[in-house]
């Protein structure tokens, strides 16, 4: 798995048919691995193997390691709900939690400081106003979003305020359809990525509230873990799911 081999070339290494590689790995059990118990930052996220099926997991930022993950076809609540369960369970206290933003999430986690992903933030903002905004108000709206991760909460909502009342009258211009005869706001996308940074506001600079808890300001530690395992997942596309499934796991355990 690590090393990138195929089904065939282990069972040439070994001299053994292909068939039997694969009962290997069917019967393959993944070791049971000693946890570190402690009181941690929480990273949480989901990534998804296009429409095949998906992991979640929750990773301790204090430990540098993965200490839940479970297969799920839809990023539900619930699923989070049960996640926090378990490590509790096992024995690990949560300091404080990074995730991407979902309302839903935040609310499982409402009890503890939360920090949303500057990341993810930046990535709701491109899908609005693209990577080259063209009007005015947009590349104005983007170069501030760009500025969250050097800058402090009371800076960045002034700057946010001034863009707002300067591109107020600008943000509630209508257009009117005529085959329906409804209006809808002109400049739609533009509000979306405003209304993403003022909802998301609260949740933007916790880490600078909780400076004695080191919260970090990304799900990057994940994001790079997910990158591995699809590359590696990648290569063994046409293994059965089980196979993969435990390669899921093997691959997250470490």
């Amino acid at each position: 798995m690590f090393e990138r081999r195929t089904i065939n070339q282990l069972a040439r290494d070994a001299n053994k048919s292909v068939n039997w590689v694969r009962k290997q790995l069917e019967s393959y059990k993944l070791p049971k691995r000693d946890m570190i118990l402690c009181k941690t930052v929480i990273i949480a996220d989901a990534t998804f193997f296009k429409r095949l099926f998906g992991v979640l997991v929750l990773r301790a930022d204090k430990i540098k390691k993965n200490i839940f993950w479970r297969a799920i076809d839809y990023e539900r609540i619930e699923a989070y709900v049960r996640a926090r369960k378990k490590i509790e369970s096992q024995g690990f206290e949560i300091s404080a939690v990074v995730s991407d933003g979902r309302p839903g999430v935040r609310g499982v986690f409402a009890d503890v400081p939360c920090q949303m992903c500057h990341f993810h933030q930046r990535q709701i903002i491109i899908r609005h106003l693209t990577t080259r905004p063209k009007l005015e108000a947009g590349i104005e709206l983007k170069k501030i979003a760009e500025t969250l991760s050097n800058t402090t909460e009371k800076k960045f909502t002034k700057i946010l305020d001034l863009w707002h009342q300067k591109w107020q009258p600008f943000l509630k211009e209508m257009t009117y359809n005529p085959e329906t005869g409804r209006k809808f706001y002109t400049h739609r996308r533009i509000r979306s990525a405003h209304y993403s940074l003022r909802k998301n506001l609260p949740y933007l600079f916790t880490y600078q509230k909780h400076p004695e808890l080191n919260i970090p300001t990304t799900t990057n530690s994940l994001e790079g873990c997910f990158s591995h395992l699809k590359e590696l997942i990648k290569i063994h596309r046409g293994l059965k799911f089980k196979i993969k499934l435990k390669m899921v796991n093997e691959i997250l355990s470490k």
